[in-house]
């Protein structure tokens, strides 16, 4: 093979690396670009103080919630007794500061003086797991655009 037919099977080679962090530096495969969609952006509407509790697919007696979705352990979904199904809430334990994002896919609690009740997993990302009840904040997200 002489020099010139190595040079034209290398040449796409090396311009598929010179283009491909190109493209992103411009913002054609860049994730923050807009029109690859940002993350998006929220305002707290309301905020409610109490205690917290969890469940799982176990104690709910299945794997289907109010909504009709699937129940999952390890999912980012709490069940509140009147939010809207779909509706995003930021619980943050009060005792260690961990906080997540959870969505409303579900009834409940249905026992005094509790305010929301998350998944196991939830549960477990937020430190209370164990102690089976925490005090937190719920603060109720509405998605503002841009």
């Amino acid at each position: 093979m002489n020099m010139t037919q190595k040079f034209k099977s290398v040449a796409p080679a090396l311009a598929g690396v010179i283009l491909i962090p190109s493209c992103s530096a411009i913002g054609l495969g860049n994730p923050l670009h807009p029109s690859h969609g940002q993350e998006p952006k929220y305002a707290v509407e309301s905020i409610q103080r109490g205690k917290a509790s969890w469940y799982s697919v176990k104690t709910n007696a299945g794997g289907r919630t109010a909504s009709g979705a699937s129940l999952s352990n390890h999912s980012a979904t709490a069940a509140h007794k009147t939010l809207p199904m779909g509706t995003q809430v930021r619980v943050t334990n009060e005792s260690n500061g961990k906080s997540e994002v959870v969505t409303i896919t579900d009834r409940g609690p249905f026992v005094k003086g509790r305010i929301i009740d998350v998944t196991s997993g939830a549960a477990e990302r937020l430190g209370f797991l164990k102690r089976g009840i925490a005090m937190v904040k719920g603060e109720v997200l509405k998605r503002i655009k841009i």
